[in-house]
């Protein structure tokens, strides 16, 4: 019995052995059967330059912007939440001050917190500042200080007049933050010109603006008020202009208004008082003939002249062989006073039709550009254009170093060793005849030379227009040689005495003529010694 229970025990011993090794093998050969091939269906993202790697990107695609849509939509709860908490207190705030006003203890200075401002209440805010600012119409002024001049800019050039103590005339490029500013004042501008309301209103415009028809803008900044820009671009035809004012009131710009403005019919009558300087009309009647007669066509000129000394020299320089006839030349056989000049040619016009006048000298070189700005800067009974021109240095001084005199064209750069804003002066203007003489035009009883011109421009900032003051690119004052007579009384001597050392050359310049011996001394003492 125990030789058959061992013999048992040993039998099922080696059966439960190779039952193990049995169910071993199956399971080896199970893990074999069941791993996964190279050629699997599904796709790998390991591989992305596998063949299925397209479908592979798609589903984690697909599986990123579902997250991204369930952090989305959290953060949207989130928001509401917000808002429901925010109008809460909101409503607990009121509540608060409602009882505290009802009680008489509101502090002072917390009133205007019972009231929610409203979308209304910011676009009468914006109103009320228009209203203030001059934009739509002039304003009174004390004196000719208190007037802000205007910038005026391109797309890469700001000319202006307070420049710091770089005294430049012209800044070129403009600083990054102006010119970021300007541009996107320009970009506003074709927004309006381009959109579907600008459209609806000018059923005859035949294009879209872009920044190529941009021409030149004014800009100024009131410190209380805002800023104000005037934008001019070209229209469809060579006499058609969009002029567009944008008004920044320390917020998002809002637009004032965007007229269409047609100068095919504005006349400018260009007056110009004359005493002798017979070489000096020729040169004036060089420039007037290239840019008044063969340029523009839509130009008078009313001469004055004092005196009868060269009169049949200037009948010859008007009457050179030329189709233009468009003239007045008016003989005064008296001393020689601008402003009773002016006054003459200003009132001597007998066509109904109310021209636009400019008041120019002998001495005066402008452009094409200048005669557009004169016709969009001056609109009668609203305002008036005094264009601040760009004086000429010496040209004996500033070419000294060259062989030949560069021509007027070469030397008319607005560039700070060329010239410098003439900022003090007030002579060159355009106003409409009517203006002129509503305000009572010049004060005759001036004589000579001087202040004629200041007190005119002093009636304009006492009335109701709007004084354009801005730097003109295209108004030039020809050097000329300059004497102040003995006869003049002290203060008018003085500022003749001024305006001529202020005409000859730049600071610097005129530093180096002063100090001309001690650089002399300086180079020589420099010069290295020949050997012997």
């Amino acid at each position: 019995m125990i030789m058959l229970r061992r013999w048992l025990l040993a039998l099922m011993a080696r059966i439960g052995l190779i039952t193990s090794g049995c169910c071993c093998f199956l399971l080896l050969f199970y893990l074999l059967g069941c791993k996964p091939s190279s050629h699997s269906k599904h796709p790998s993202l390991l591989w992305p330059g596998g063949a299925t790697s397209k479908e592979g990107y798609l589903a984690l695609l697909q599986e990123r912007e579902d997250s991204h849509r369930h952090y989305i939509s959290s953060l949207m709860k989130q928001i509401a939440e917000l808002k429901v908490a925010l109008e809460e207190r909101t409503q607990q705030l009121q509540e608060s001050l409602e009882k505290a006003k009802s009680k008489g203890i509101l502090p002072q200075g917390l009133e205007s917190l019972h009231n929610t401002p409203t979308k209304s209440d910011l676009k009468e805010f914006f109103r009320s500042q228009l209203k203030q600012a001059e934009v739509s119409s002039g304003v009174e002024l004390p004196n000719e200080y208190a007037l802000i001049p205007f910038d005026t800019f391109t797309l890469q050039t700001v000319y202006q007049l307070e420049t710091g103590l770089t005294k430049h005339p012209a800044e070129r490029p403009a600083r990054r933050d102006r010119r970021d500013e300007l541009i996107g004042t320009v970009e506003t501008a074709l927004h309006v010109l381009n959109g579907p309301q600008q459209q609806a209103d000018d059923t005859r415009r035949k294009h879209t603006y872009s920044p190529s028809d941009f021409i030149q803008g004014l800009s100024r900044t009131e410190r209380t008020r805002g800023t104000v820009y005037e934008l001019m671009f070209k229209g469809d035809g060579p006499q058609n202009f969009a002029q567009l004012v944008l008004f920044r009131p320390f917020g998002p710009l809002m637009k004032v208004k965007s007229d269409g403005v047609n100068t095919h019919g504005i006349i400018i009558n260009i007056i110009v008082p004359l005493s002798g300087r017979v070489d000096a009309f020729k040169q004036f009647m060089s420039n007037f003939r290239d840019v008044c007669i063969q340029q523009d066509g839509r130009v008078h000129l009313t001469v004055v002249y004092f005196g009868r000394d060269q009169i049949n020299q200037v009948k010859a320089v008007l009457n050179t062989p030329t189709r233009f006839r468009s003239f007045t030349l008016i003989q005064m056989n008296e001393e020689f006073s601008r402003g009773r000049g002016l006054d003459v040619g200003a009132r001597a016009w007998r066509q109904r039709q109310n021209v636009l006048l400019f008041f120019c000298d002998v001495d005066i070189h402008f452009t094409p550009d200048f005669l557009t700005s004169c016709r969009l800067n001056a609109e009668a009974g609203k305002k008036v254009y005094y264009p601040v021109l760009f004086s000429q240095y010496n040209p004996s001084i500033i070419y000294s170093n060259h062989t030949h005199m560069p021509s007027i064209k070469q030397q008319l750069v607005i560039k700070n060793e060329n010239g410098f804003w003439r900022d003090f002066g007030f002579g060159m203007t355009c106003q409409y005849r009517s203006d002129f003489i509503n305000v009572g035009g010049f004060d005759r009883s001036i004589r000579g030379w001087g202040l004629e011109d200041v007190h005119l421009y002093r009636k304009y900032l006492h009335s109701k227009l709007m004084v354009v003051r801005a730097p003109s690119r295209g108004l030039f004052h020809l050097w000329h040689e300059k004497s102040c007579a003995d006869e003049l009384p002290p203060d008018k001597y003085k500022m003749c005495m001024q305006t001529k050392a202020m005409s000859e050359a730049s600071h610097g310049q005129l530093g180096a003529l002063f100090f001309k011996q001690e650089i002399a001394l300086h180079l020589n003492s420099h010069k290295p010694s020949k050997e012997i």
